[in-house]
C-alpha cells in the first residue's frame, strides 16, 4: 500500500528538487555589493524659464544614501545589476523671479498670482529606490552601468516663501501686494502633499575599482516623471529630480 504512493510522490519531489537545485546554482555566481553616497542636485524644469531670472544661493542638504545590491554576469564583460538603496534628494534655493505664478498664505489669506521678487525653495523626499541596470565592464577595473529606477517616497517636504517683492494678485495687472524681508512680512507656501510618491527616471554610472574591495562610484539620475501630480498647476513648470552622485562600494562577495 505504502508503494502505491511512493512513485507519485517521488515524481512530485523530483521535479521541485531540480527547480531548487538550478535556482541556488543561479546564484551561485552572484556578486554583491555595499554602496554609501551623496548626491548634488535639485529639482527643476527642464531649461530654465524666463520668469526664473537669477539663483542667488544654492544650499547643501543631507542627501546621503546607502544601498545593497546584487549583479548576475552574463559573460565576461556584461552584466545585470539590481538592489535597494535609501536616501534623500533634496535641495534649498533662494532665486530671483519676475511674473513667477504663485500661491502663498500672507496675513492669514491665501493669495494666487504673478510674483515678482525672492523664492526660497527647500525641497525633501526620503525614499527607497530600486535600480535595474546593465553593467558592461569598459576596462579590467572601470565598470559602465545604465538603466531605469523607481523610487517610493515615502517623507516628502516642498515648502518655502516668497519675500522681497510684490504679488499680483489674480494676473499681472491684479491688486499689487507688498511682500517684505520679516518672517511676519513674507508670504509662505507648501506643496509637499502635492509631491508623487511614485517617481522612476534613468541612471548612468560609472565604477572604477581601486582594490580588490572597494570602488569609487559616480552617477547621474535624470527623472523622467514630474515630482507633482499631473493635475497641480500652481507651478507651471515641470519639475524633474536632477542629481549627481559621488560615493563608494565595497564587494561584499
Amino acid at each position: 500500500m505504502k508503494i502505491k504512493y511512493l512513485l507519485p510522490a517521488l515524481l512530485i519531489a523530483l521535479p521541485v528538487s531540480v527547480t531548487r537545485a538550478q535556482g541556488l546554482k543561479m546564484l551561485d555566481d552572484l556578486s554583491y555589493y555595499l554602496r554609501m553616497d551623496y548626491s548634488l542636485g535639485g529639482t527643476a524644469p527642464v531649461g530654465l524659464p524666463a520668469t526664473i531670472r537669477r539663483l542667488d544661493s544654492y544650499s547643501l542638504r543631507p542627501n546621503f544614501s546607502i544601498g545593497i545590491e546584487a549583479q548576475k554576469p552574463l559573460d565576461d564583460r556584461w552584466g545585470i545589476r539590481t538592489g535597494l538603496h535609501f536616501g534623500n534628494k533634496g535641495m534649498k534655493t533662494d532665486a530671483q523671479v519676475k511674473n513667477y505664478h504663485m500661491q502663498i498664505v500672507h496675513g492669514g489669506e491665501t493669495l494666487e498670482g504673478q510674483f515678482t521678487g525672492n523664492v526660497v525653495t527647500r525641497v525633501s523626499q526620503w525614499g527607497l529606490t530600486v535600480p535595474v541596470q546593465v553593467v558592461c565592464r569598459v576596462v579590467n577595473d572601470v565598470d559602465l552601468r545604465f538603466g531605469p529606477y523607481a523610487t517610493y517616497v515615502y517623507s516628502r517636504r516642498f515648502s518655502g516663501e516668497a519675500y522681497a517683492g510684490y504679488l499680483r494678485v489674480g494676473n499681472p495687472t491684479g491688486p499689487r501686494v507688498e511682500l517684505g524681508r520679516g518672517a511676519d512680512e513674507r508670504g509662505s507656501y507648501d506643496f509637499s502633499t502635492d509631491l508623487r510618491r511614485l517617481q522612476w527616471g534613468l541612471d548612468l554610472g560609472a565604477d572604477w575599482r581601486w582594490s580588490d574591495r572597494w570602488a569609487v562610484g559616480a552617477d547621474v539620475s535624470w527623472g523622467l516623471s514630474s515630482v507633482f501630480h499631473s493635475d497641480f498647476k500652481t507651478i507651471e513648470q515641470r519639475l524633474y529630480s536632477i542629481f549627481g552622485t559621488v560615493g563608494v562600494v565595497y564587494h561584499l562577495k
